[in-house]
């Protein structure tokens, strides 16, 4: 007879699900109220989704205090683990969907922020990337995976355009290849290793010597053509443009921040361990993914017409820039890749949010797209803040001193010279040069060229809403003066990813 077992609460540590479970009551509320009372305005939706954000927020905060004097906790039988980089990358993804959440304080043309279903999804959705960095439970991965994916393709359909539908579809279909080339290595590495923990996993590997070298390979392509697809890295990228362009402009700008970054810790978490165990071939194939998605984007964005397909091929490479930390394996990489990602997410939510305030329900006959150059054409002549302001932020992405990015890059490049990466600092310079190109592109067309006249004699003219200003003030300044806080975030990013043994 099998004796029971008597689990105490305390022993659970269920403040470990604090962070997770906000969102997930505040979507539920949403849904209750809707239920009970139809054609609400959506301001009480937005103002919901802000205060449990904020409540979010908070938890973390809370979080942050205990790690900061108990270190590393585990929780509910072991599966949550929070530890620095669980909340690093949870205060990158709770503050930029605060800054996100706003934006739906617009025009009602953008019919999709009148469903309170957009506002439970996207919580349900933030909760999703919340399990998934906060774990090394694989199973826990894959749900939390899940959750954020299938709630996420439904926010680009609900932007309710031909080309929203597709880029849905796209995004589903491409989706579920990941989440079957995920769930075949996460069964690859349980077959090795007896343990869906990615801590277990590398120490039994390790205590084996990796004498399973073809399976561990099998199972390491497997999981890197998932991550591939999850952070549009070349060749697994074809879905990303198409799909930031059939979303409206400020869910693309999410989609290149939000849901990268937890990719990316899950990523660090798995990879670095086989990195550091001498495996050469893993460190020629995460060489070359990192030097083919940075260099292949950037020339692919230098041929667009449209200015948020090139802003989409751009996220790509910037993924592909950020993927060296992984490879790189040191705590400055690493505290490199938080820097880099915050600084990134002030710049590329507010290009895409400017991309936002020139939306068109119905294009001229003289555009073929949304969003060309020719229609950015002169806007400093019709628009001067605005064209102040995009071009503010095209100078960021290219890196140009002093707005925030290339504090991001500095960074990110000197931890590639001092961890021995001497060429692949030399490429990622390269590459940043080049991406310099087509930015300087979007500045050239709206301060020197002339403004271009639609066949009805009307000339663009951008306008936005106080919550919009609003959001790309908070990302300019951002953008502006990172530079005066760069020292202290930078120490409280490596405290917290040092703590963690990374």
């Amino acid at each position: 007879m099998i004796e029971p077992v008597n689990v105490s609460l305390a022993s659970l540590n269920l403040m470990t699900l604090a962070p997770m479970l906000i969102p997930i009551v505040g979507a539920l509320l949403i849904l209750v109220i809707d239920i009970f009372k139809v054609g609400l305005d959506k301001t009480l939706y937005v103002s919901i989704s802000l205060l449990f954000l904020l409540m979010d927020f908070s938890a973390l905060l809370g979080s942050a205090g205990v790690f900061t004097q108990d270190g590393i906790m585990m929780g509910v039988f072991n599966v949550m683990l929070i530890d620095g980089l669980a909340i690093l990358s949870q205060f990158i993804i709770v503050g930029a969907s605060m800054l996100f959440i706003p934006l739906a304080l617009t025009h009602k043309r953008f019919h999709e922020f009148s469903y309170p279903e957009f506002f439970a999804l996207f919580l349900f959705m933030i909760a999703g990337f919340q399990f998934m960095v906060a774990t090394d439970n694989l199973i826990l991965v894959f749900v939390g995976l899940e959750t954020s994916s299938l709630a996420l393709y439904t926010l680009v359909a609900m932007h309710n355009r031909d080309k929203s539908f597709e880029a849905a579809v796209k995004y589903f279909t491409m989706g579920a290849l990941a989440a079957g080339f995920f769930s075949f290595g996460a069964m690859v590495f349980y077959a090795l290793t007896g343990s869906v923990e990615i801590n277990q996993i590398a120490a039994v590997l390790a205590a084996n010597k990796y004498v399973d070298i073809g399976y561990v390979l099998v199972g390491v392509v497997f999981m890197l053509a998932s991550f591939g697809f999850k952070l549009s890295l070349v060749p697994f990228h074809t879905w990303a443009p198409d799909v930031y362009e059939g979303a409206s402009a400020s869910m693309a700008g999410f989609m290149s921040i939000v849901p990268k970054i937890a990719a990316f810790v899950v990523a660090m978490r798995l990879f670095e361990f086989l990195i550091h165990s001498g495996v050469a071939w893993l460190e020629v194939v995460l060489y070359t993914f990192v030097i083919v998605t940075m260099t292949a984007a950037n020339i692919w964005a230098l041929v667009q017409t449209d200015v948020k397909r090139m802003l989409a091929y751009s996220s790509v490479s910037h993924a592909g820039f950020v993927m060296a930390a992984i490879l790189i394996g040191t705590t400055q990489s690493n505290s490199a890749l938080f820097l880099y990602w915050i600084l990134f997410s002030f710049t590329n939510l507010g290009s895409f949010s400017m991309l936002w305030i020139s939306r068109q329900k119905h294009l001229p006959e003289h555009q073929r797209s949304d969003h060309t150059y020719d229609k950015f054409a002169g806007m400093v002549q019709t628009s001067p803040i605005a064209a102040s302001i995009m071009g503010l932020f095209m100078l960021s992405l290219a890196g140009v001193p002093p707005f925030a990015l290339f504090w991001g890059k500095l960074y990110l490049v000197s931890s590639a010279v001092t961890g021995g990466y001497t060429v692949l600092a030399f490429i990622m310079v390269l590459n940043s040069a080049i991406a310099g190109y087509y930015y300087l592109k979007l500045i050239v067309y709206m301060f020197m060229k002339e403004p271009i006249m639609g066949n009805d004699g009307h000339i663009y003219v951008a306008n936005a809403t106080i919550a919009l200003k609003t959001i790309i003030g908070i990302a300019a300044i951002g953008t502006i003066f990172a530079f005066v806080t760069l020292n202290p975030l930078l120490e409280l990013i490596t405290a917290f990813v040092y703590n963690s043994g990374y």
